[in-house]
C-alpha cells in the first residue's frame, strides 16, 4: 500500500509539476499568431519542453500505476494533485489562498488517508 501511495505522490508531483512549467511557457507566449516568427518561439520555448517531460513522465507512471493497483484505490490518490496544485500557487506564483479552498485540500487528503488504508 505504501508504494502505491509513493507513485501516486510522485505521479501528482510530475502532474502538478508540468502545470507549472505550462503556466510559464504561457506567460512567456505573447500574442498568438500564425507566423512563422510566433511558431519558432514557441518551439524553442524551454518551458514548453519541460512541460512535454513531466506530463509524459506522468502520463507513463500513471499507467503503470493503472496496471499495477486497483483502479478503486488508484484513481482517487491522483487527487493529490491538487494538493500539489495548491502549493505551487502560494510558493511559485504568491497568489493568496482563502481559507474555504484551504478546507477542500483538507478534506482532499482526509479522503486519500481513508482510501490508502
Amino acid at each position: 500500500m505504501w508504494q502505491l501511495l509513493l507513485l501516486a505522490v510522485l505521479q501528482s508531483i510530475l502532474l502538478s509539476a508540468g502545470q507549472v512549467f505550462l503556466k510559464f511557457a504561457l506567460n512567456e507566449m505573447g500574442t498568438p499568431s500564425w507566423r512563422w516568427s510566433f511558431i519558432a518561439a514557441q518551439v524553442t520555448n524551454w518551458w514548453f519542453l519541460a512541460t512535454g517531460v513531466c506530463l509524459i513522465a506522468s502520463s507513463v507512471l500513471w499507467m503503470y500505476i493503472l496496471k499495477k493497483y486497483p483502479f478503486s484505490m488508484a484513481y482517487p490518490l491522483a487527487s493529490m494533485s491538487y494538493v500539489f496544485g495548491m502549493l505551487a500557487a502560494i510558493f511559485i506564483f504568491h497568489e493568496d489562498v482563502p481559507l474555504t479552498r484551504w478546507l477542500g485540500v483538507v478534506l482532499i487528503m482526509g479522503g486519500c488517508y481513508f482510501i490508502a488504508k
